[in-house]
């Protein structure tokens, strides 16, 4: 009967066997973790694996061959498989996979919710502080600086200054 088995990988492997086991025509599983990372103020997602050097793979120790597993290129061996296999409950393969998308759709809603929040302003917006010591008062959007930053035009002691704000600290104002 089909089950899902867990499967160590050699170092960085995971990927290797994984291909090499699709060949075969035999279903694995890589859970994968997206986070986000900034290098050098630009931020990107990366996608790493939830439990490195480890595949799930699916399928049945009466059909296929377990030492046909054991031979395939960057596996290194199945997990608890001495003289019986212990099989992985089908409920928990789903509840990683559950976990995965969640992640994924939160990070998507996130990276959504930003790009929309620094694309709302445009050079010559009049917007309001809604944090920080200059809070409830108004300036004037100049450009963009970085990711998270921006330029504000602010009048200041009847002089314009140039301030640098975080752009979740501001607000539209609508005219």
């Amino acid at each position: 009967m089909k089950a899902w088995y867990l499967l160590y990988c050699k170092s960085r492997g995971e990927v290797r066997a994984q291909q090499n086991l699709a060949m075969q025509n035999i279903e694995t599983y890589l859970p994968t973790l997206s986070k986000k990372v900034t290098l050098k103020g630009e931020s990107t997602i990366k996608r790493t694996h939830l439990f490195p050097s480890y595949v799930f793979i699916y399928f049945d120790p009466l059909e296929t061959s377990v030492s046909r597993i054991h031979s395939t290129r960057g596996v290194v061996r199945i997990v608890g498989c001495k003289e019986v296999m212990t099989p992985i409950h089908e409920s928990i393969i789903k509840a990683i996979r559950q976990r995965e998308a969640n992640l994924l759709a939160a990070i998507n809603n996130k990276k959504i919710a930003t790009e929309t929040l620094e694309d709302k302003f445009t050079a010559g917006d009049k917007v309001r502080f809604t944090q920080g010591p200059f809070v409830d008062l108004e300036g004037i959007f100049s450009e963009k600086s970085g990711d998270k930053r921006c330029h504000i035009l602010f009048e200041l002691m009847g002089q314009q200054q140039l301030i640098i704000v975080n752009s979740e600290s501001l607000e539209p104002v609508l005219s």
